[in-house]
Order: structure tokens, then C-alpha cells, then sequence
């Protein structure tokens, strides 16, 4: 292992990004207020917020021990020379350039996903048990963890094998190394709905009814094609309420949390899905589709430039160059500038956030419910109500829902 350029940039890179993260989750905590905001104190009582309080505390102090073991994980491993020991392993097994690099991918994520297992298990039975959200028993969360680790293989050993063999046999490599993500991720979210959801949570047509009428007259309003409206059992596994849309073109269906529909009025959730119509209508989802290819291109492109770069390889004590090392080389040397990216695209999801909530109160002419339903499921979530400007700028894709009530003009 060589202290070399690479080697000091991307300590001090990793560095950096985990002391801004302590930085921002400690702010985010100094800013608890003991006073309830003025826009929910006809909602949240003194208990609720308290609790609301307790469970920010609790969530940052473990986001805090989880960063830190991560990051003396990866230095730990780096600089015992594991990098260069796993690639000497897996090439002495003989099996050829694109095998031995799925060998030696597969073996950081299979050492990855064995060492986050301890941390979901505390998070899901202890801090999501402590404040009454987790449903979720010790059965189905192994039966999670299976299927997606069998849904990995399915899906990433192909993907990862065909990106390997791009870039040691064709041309002009990170071109098709970007078409094929693309064209993989497009076809993901495509048959995602229909084939991988369902592995996970079961979905039922929305019974007939009040809200069922009231959706599709809303989407009708809207010229939204709107073909399904479903509900998704999320009470199986925890007590958080959510909504999503699914479907490309005239295929479009909307998912609803049996525990949203439990704990909302029928204009409440109708403003819900007003508000994911506006998504469409102001053409959100295409513009951040958009930015997310070319942000993809460019990274393939600059994985282009670094493939095999010997300086690299050097920094990480591995002897031989190789394309499969490269691409685990070349993302670790990312993350920090993968967060960096990731504040702008926060800044234009809540902007987008806006314009839907807007979109939502002029379409349905009440503003109230769609407040309402914020500060109910703020409520339900025990969504932090007075986060520091620090940690909402580093991380949230949605406004703070105090700014975002505000902006719908209720009190």
C-alpha cells in the first residue's frame, strides 16, 4: 500500500464526509426545541411531541455509531491490505477475468450485508419495537433478508456480468457501460410493480367506496390515466403510513398503506394522491429521470478515464490491475462526491415537493386537508418537527412539514 495522492484524497474525502454528517446530526439535536410549533399545537400534544423528540435522539445516536463502525470497518480492512489479499484469493482460484471479478465483488457485498446485520436487527426490534412502529417479526424479516439477497443474485450477478465484459472486450466501454444501466434501471422500475413487489407485501384493489369514487373522479379531473388503485398490507411490517405511484404511460397505478387509510379522512388522502398527480403534471419524475441518466453518464464516463489506473491500485495495496477491482475502487473513490451530488438533487426534490403541495391545494380547493394530512402523518411518523437548516440541506428529499404547511397557507 503506497501513501500516495490517492491514498491521502480519499482518506481525507471519507474523512470529511463522515465529520459532516457528525456535525449535522449533532446540530440537528441541539435544535430539539422544547416548545411545540405554532402550526401543530392543535395537533401534537405535549406527550406526542416529547415522543416525536425521543425518537430523533434515538435514530441520530445510532446513525452516529453505524457511520463511525462503517468508516473503521473500511480502514481497518484497507489497511490490513484485505483489498490486495481478496483479489489474490480469488485469482488463484483460476476461473477467468469476469467469474473472478463476480467472485470478488460478491464477496465484499456477502462481508457488507453479514456486518449491517447486527445494526438492522438493534434498528427494526429495538428502536422501531421501542416506539411502537415495528410489526415486523423475527420470520419475515429473515424471510426479507433471503429474498432480497436471492433477488440480488438474479438480478446483479448478470448486470455485473455483462458491465465486466464491457469494459475488457468493447470499445468506447463506459458508453455501453451507461446504456446498459440505463436501459437496466428502465426496465427495472418497469416490471418492479408486477414481479418484485409482490414477493415482499401483498396488494388488493382498493374496495369500492367513498375514497375508491373520489381517487378516480380526482384523477379524471386531472386527465391523469390513472388504472389502479391498490392497497399494500405496509402494517405487516411497521406503523408508518406512505402512498406511491407506480407504472409508466397510460399503466399508471397508486399504491395506498393500509395504515394511511386507517388514520386519514377520504379529502386527506385525496389530497395525498393530488399531490403525486402534481408530481406528473409538472413533469417531475421525467426531470429527475433525466439528471439521474446524465449524472450516470458522467460517472461511467470518469470510470472510463480511471479503469486500470496503477496509482489507484497502488493506494489499496493490490498488485495487479483488473476491471472488476477498478469498479470497486472507483466507487469508494465516488462516495464523497456521490453525497455531494446528492445535495443538489435534495435541493430540487423539495422544491419539486412545493409544487406538488401546490398543484394539490389549487386541484382539490382545500388547502386544509392536504395540511391536515401532513401534520397528521407527521404526527404518526414522530417526524422530527423542528429540524437545524444544516441537516435538512445535507439530507432531506421533503421539506421540514412546518415550511411546507406554511406554504400551503393554513394555520
Amino acid at each position: 500500500m503506497q501513501y500516495n495522492f490517492w491514498f491521502i484524497a480519499i482518506v481525507l474525502g471519507l474523512f470529511l464526509l463522515w465529520k459532516v454528517d457528525l456535525i449535522a446530526n449533532l446540530l440537528n439535536l441541539k435544535s430539539l426545541s422544547p416548545d411545540i410549533p405554532e402550526t401543530f399545537q392543535e395537533y401534537v400534544d405535549a406527550e406526542a411531541y416529547e415522543k416525536s423528540q425521543e425518537y430523533t435522539q434515538a435514530r441520530a445516536v445510532f446513525s452516529i455509531a453505524e457511520g463511525i463502525f462503517s468508516l473503521l470497518v473500511l480502514f481497518t480492512f484497507w489497511w490490513l491490505g484485505g483489498f490486495g489479499w481478496l483479489d489474490e484469493a480469488v485469482r488463484g482460484l483460476g476461473k477467468g477475468p469476469i467469474l473472478t471479478g463476480m467472485l470478488f465483488v460478491g464477496a465484499l457485498v456477502v462481508g457488507q450485508q453479514l456486518l449491517s446485520i447486527p445494526f438492522d436487527l438493534y434498528s427494526t426490534f429495538n428502536i422501531e419495537e421501542q416506539f411502537g412502529f415495528n410489526r415486523t417479526t423475527l420470520a419475515t424479516w429473515i424471510a426479507d433478508r433471503a429474498k432480497g439477497a436471492i433477488l440480488g443474485v438474479i438480478i446483479g450477478a448478470p448486470l455485473l456480468a455483462l458491465l465486466l465484459w464491457i469494459f475488457q472486450t468493447v470499445p468506447m466501454a463506459w458508453l455501453w457501460g451507461w446504456v446498459l444501466v440505463t436501459a437496466f434501471s428502465l426496465l427495472l422500475a418497469y416490471v418492479a410493480p408486477t414481479w418484485i413487489m409482490p414477493l415482499f407485501n401483498k396488494f388488493e384493489p382498493l374496495e369500492d367506496g367513498e375514497l375508491k369514487a373520489e381517487i378516480h373522479e380526482m384523477a379524471e379531473k386531472c386527465e391523469f390515466p390513472l388504472k389502479e388503485v391498490s392497497v399494500m398490507d405496509g402494517s405487516k411490517r411497521s406503523a408508518k403510513s406512505n402512498a406511491f405511484f407506480t407504472g409508466f404511460g397510460n399503466n399508471k397505478r397508486i399504491a395506498l398503506f393500509d395504515t394511511l387509510i386507517e388514520k386519514h379522512t377520504v379529502p386527506e388522502l385525496v389530497g395525498v394522491l393530488a399531490h403525486e398527480i402534481g408530481h406528473f403534471k409538472k413533469r417531475h419524475i421525467v426531470k429527475s429521470l433525466v439528471i439521474g441518466i446524465l449524472t450516470t453518464g458522467v460517472m461511467f464516463f470518469l470510470l472510463g478515464q480511471m479503469m486500470e489506473n496503477r496509482s489507484l491500485f497502488d493506494a489499496f495495496g493490490v498488485k495487479e490491475t483488473s476491471v472488476y477491482v477498478s469498479l470497486v475502487l472507483f466507487g469508494i473513490l465516488m462516495s464523497p462526491v456521490n453525497e455531494v451530488l446528492s445535495i443538489g438533487s435534495n435541493l430540487l426534490s423539495r422544491k419539486h415537493e412545493f409544487e406538488a403541495d401546490a398543484y394539490a391545494a389549487e386541484v382539490t380547493g382545500n388547502p386544509e386537508a392536504m395540511a391536515d394530512a401532513l401534520r397528521k402523518l407527521s404526527k404518526d411518523n414522530l417526524s422530527n418537527l423542528t429540524p437545524h437548516p444544516f441537516y435538512v440541506f445535507l439530507n432531506y428529499t421533503h421539506p421540514p412539514v412546518t415550511q411546507r404547511v406554511e406554504a400551503l397557507g393554513v394555520k
